[in-house]
């Protein structure tokens, strides 16, 4: 599957697309200085990618087990915070993918970057890796446009108009009558309750919709009062750490996201700190 992803999966934009012009940018050089340093750093100690193994490894670790429980001996609180937690795993899976198509997991080794990121997509929903990616380069290379699938009709930009016409850019009736066929696979054969699979694998994968959509679209790229500030017409939130890591996995910080997207989630957060104290050509 891997290879078959790499012959034909070609990345809509080069693979140093951080290195664009910046003359119009918020970002001092510094913090290009920075990029090349967490690329080269990225590329060396496989850190991407472990990190990627981890978020698999727990996804799957956590869904097995909750899948076995037996709901008639775990509380209401215990439950509500199961899938909470499976929420936040299954928007973990999807930035994953997300940075797999910025060649961000393994920027040397890019059959495997792509291999891990399409991996990632086919347990969130199973999704297709190549049209998410395609779809994905519209966004990033036309923001704000109607030419965005991310972005809303150009009429209604409140929350709940948008993230229904979010959801149509990436409805697809296949997809949805093969989780259909999937889930009472799952349950008939494997005799898991209706209720966990419910509980921990439908519903989390919903809400994490939710909270991918409202942290790291809504939020971003809705239009301020004044218009849009940059080219990328994105904003980043002002949430400390902790609350940017367990609302979007640093997601929220998009203006920097745009600015350099090949930079993993995890390393967002120094590039914010960089360039707020380093606010050379505002």
């Amino acid at each position: 599957m891997i290879k078959e992803f790499a012959k034909t999966l070609t990345d809509p934009a080069p693979q140093n697309s951080n290195k664009r012009d910046r003359s119009s940018s918020s970002q001092p050089i510094l913090l290009e200085i920075f990029t090349e340093q967490t690329l080269e750093e990225t590329r060396q100690n496989y850190g991407g990618f472990l990190i990627a193994l981890a978020i698999l490894g727990i996804w799957a670790t956590s869904i097995v087990y909750l899948m076995a429980c037996d709901l008639s001996e775990v509380s209401l609180p215990m439950t509500i915070l199961a899938c909470a937690w499976q929420t936040f795993l299954y928007t973990g899976l999807f930035i994953t993918a997300h940075d797999a198509m910025h060649g961000s997991i393994l920027p040397h080794h890019r059959r495997l970057n792509h291999g891990v990121g399409a991996i990632a997509l086919m347990l969130y929903g199973l999704f297709s890796y190549k049209q998410l990616l395609k779809k994905h380069w519209l966004h990033h290379r036309h923001p704000a446009t109607e030419i965005d699938p991310d972005y809303h009709d150009g009429q209604h930009s409140n929350f709940g108009f948008w993230y229904l016409h979010f959801m149509q850019e990436y409805w697809c009736w296949v997809r949805a009558f093969q989780l259909v066929a999937l889930f009472y696979s799952i349950h008939y054969l494997l005799q898991i309750p209706q209720a966990n699979l419910y509980l921990f694998w439908i519903l989390p994968a919903l809400l994490s919709s939710v909270q991918l959509f409202y942290f790291g679209t809504f939020l971003p790229h809705r239009q301020p009062e004044g218009g849009y500030k940059n080219a990328n017409c994105a904003q980043s939130s002002s949430f400390p750490l902790l609350w940017s890591f367990l609302t979007c996995y640093h997601f929220g910080y998009h203006e920097e996201h745009h600015d350099y997207p090949q930079i993993p989630w995890w390393q967002l957060p120094k590039v914010r700190k960089i360039a707020a104290q380093n606010p050379l050509n505002d």
